[in-house]
């Protein structure tokens, strides 16, 4: 399916999802093998934010961005958010017992303006840039958010309907307009 100049696979229209952190606790922050994708623009909003975020960062995470910075290039040559023990970001942050991004939470307490990046907002969207320009929106399925599946269905939310807000952050609001037509399209 397409979208202007996006590629999308089609079951970020007929898939069903909604975060549940009372059942993951933030897993998707703190496991996998390499940070979040960054873009180049990106590599700056964390460089501002990350004055404020620095007191809700473990000392384990302080002491890996003092030596490497706040994103390395993993191993596919993906620039990504800096990791501590090869897993957590180091923005995440823990509130009773559930990982939180300390980017966002400050950023909701009005203390900067910028949240977090894309990569994590759009998730479990994950972006392809194509050498031609195009860029592609695959649905990411991973086990430790089936439970977000099972709310997203008992809920009647879809990924794109989930994803509402940073899909229009990405994109921009005439984009998703189109995207939302494409997907009562989609269930009738």
């Amino acid at each position: 399916m397409q979208v202007g100049d996006v590629l999308l696979s089609s079951d970020i229209l007929t898939e069903f999802f909604c975060c549940d952190l009372d059942s993951c606790h933030g897993a998707c922050c703190v496991e996998g093998d390499a940070g979040a994708p960054v873009t180049l623009d990106e590599v700056g909003e964390l460089e501002q934010a990350l004055d404020e975020a620095w007191p809700h960062l473990a000392a384990e995470a302080q002491s890996v961005i003092d030596r490497q910075g706040v994103v390395y290039t993993d191993r596919d040559g993906d620039l990504v958010t800096s990791i501590v023990g090869n897993k957590d970001c180091v923005f995440t942050c823990h509130e009773k017992g559930c990982c939180l991004c300390a980017l966002e939470k400050v950023f909701r307490e009005g203390k900067t303006r910028w949240c977090k990046p894309i990569s994590c907002s759009l998730y479990p969207i994950r972006e392809k840039r194509f050498s031609n320009g195009m860029v592609g929106l695959n649905y990411h399925r991973w086990a430790i958010c089936q439970d977000a599946v099972t709310l997203g269905r008992k809920k009647n939310i879809r990924i794109y309907q989930f994803l509402k807000e940073p899909l229009i952050r990405r994109f921009g609001e005439a984009w998703y307009k189109q995207l939302e037509e494409l997907g009562m399209l989609n269930v009738e």
